[in-house]
């Protein structure tokens, strides 16, 4: 399952280029007879990035596997493992290129404007209005208007309401692995105050929904570098999520509340949707009689250096 796209180029200064390597390992107690799945590994185009190669591979080896572009222009890979197996791997090994966002979208044109004016029903933003409409079950109630009151007051331009939002969301909450799942609602991560990237990026679609503007979940990687002094540690990157609002003229304003800045060139989008919903990175059926199972994930991000070698 390989997808390659555009012409190879060079790095430069203005690109960084990551090696990425997304492996999933699923361990049962007794035999599968029979394994589908469908995720979203495989990173997508943008403005700022170019997807070199990328390719997802399963063992033990489908019987039908099948890739694909969903609604919101994502790529997506489907698998069906026939053959009986107590272990499954999914590895998607990709080359991308990622350039640093246009300086522009923070600090002139919409951003400068009042955020009432970049709600698309104001703005002609037909095609974001999905993105302004609540979830379902709803997500939206007293608790998320209320948080969200102190950011957007009126005619507060929209990219100071952004970058104050980012850093509240990092100031009043604590990271903290494990504490919820992907079916934790933004009323309990406002009543607990701590969460994971998902849950951040979750309450901040949330709060800019609440105000009629478009917002839309973002799935990728963040590259991160190791300590003054210290190795590469291999495999222990992570899938971050972030979020991102609409401005007029159909251009996206990506940023990270769960490390309280705007999205640059260390990021990488896998996809994007209305929800975590939308772009899970596997999520699939099994037929077996185990009665339990155990799941390992190992990330890897590798900056690759000019000369094509891995920093």
């Amino acid at each position: 399952m390989t997808d390659t796209a555009g012409t190879d180029t060079a790095g430069t200064d203005a690109v960084r280029r990551y090696r990425i390597v997304h492996r999933t390992t699923y361990r049962y107690s007794g035999t599968v007879t029979s394994s589908y799945g469908r995720g979203y590994l495989m990173p997508r185009d943008t403005g700022e990035q170019r997807v070199v190669d990328t390719a997802v591979t399963v063992e033990p080896a489908p019987g039908d596997t099948s890739t694909g572009v969903d609604i919101w222009g994502n790529r997506d890979v489907y698998f069906h493992v026939v053959e009986p197996h107590d272990t499954l791997v999914v590895t998607a090994r990709s080359v991308v290129e990622v350039s640093r966002p246009d300086p522009a979208l923070w600090t002139a044109g919409p951003a400068l404007q009042p955020w009432e004016s970049a709600r698309p029903a104001t703005a002609g933003g037909a095609l974001a209005t999905d993105f302004v409409l609540d979830l379902e079950p709803a997500e939206i109630d007293d608790s998320v208007i209320e948080y969200a009151a102190a950011t957007f007051v009126p005619g507060r331009p929209l990219g100071e309401a952004i970058v104050e939002l980012t850093h509240r969301i990092f100031t009043d909450f604590t990271y903290c692995s494990g504490s919820t799942s992907v079916s934790t609602r933004v009323s309990e991560v406002l009543a607990s105050r701590a969460g994971v990237c998902q849950d951040f990026a979750r309450l901040a679609i949330a709060c800019l929904r609440a105000n009629g503007l478009a917002a839309r979940y973002v799935s990728g990687y963040l590259a991160t570098d190791p300590p003054p002094g210290k190795e590469r540690m291999i495999g222990v990157d992570a899938t971050h999520a972030w979020a991102a609002v609409w401005l007029p003229g159909d251009r996206w304003l990506a940023f990270d509340p769960t490390n309280d800045q705007l999205v640059d060139e260390r990021y990488t989008t896998v996809g994007w949707g209305r929800d975590y919903a939308d772009v899970p990175p596997l999520r699939g059926v099994i037929y077996t009689e185990a009665k339990d199972s155990t799941i390992d994930v190992s990330v890897d991000v590798a900056p690759i250096t000019k000369d094509g070698f891995d920093a």
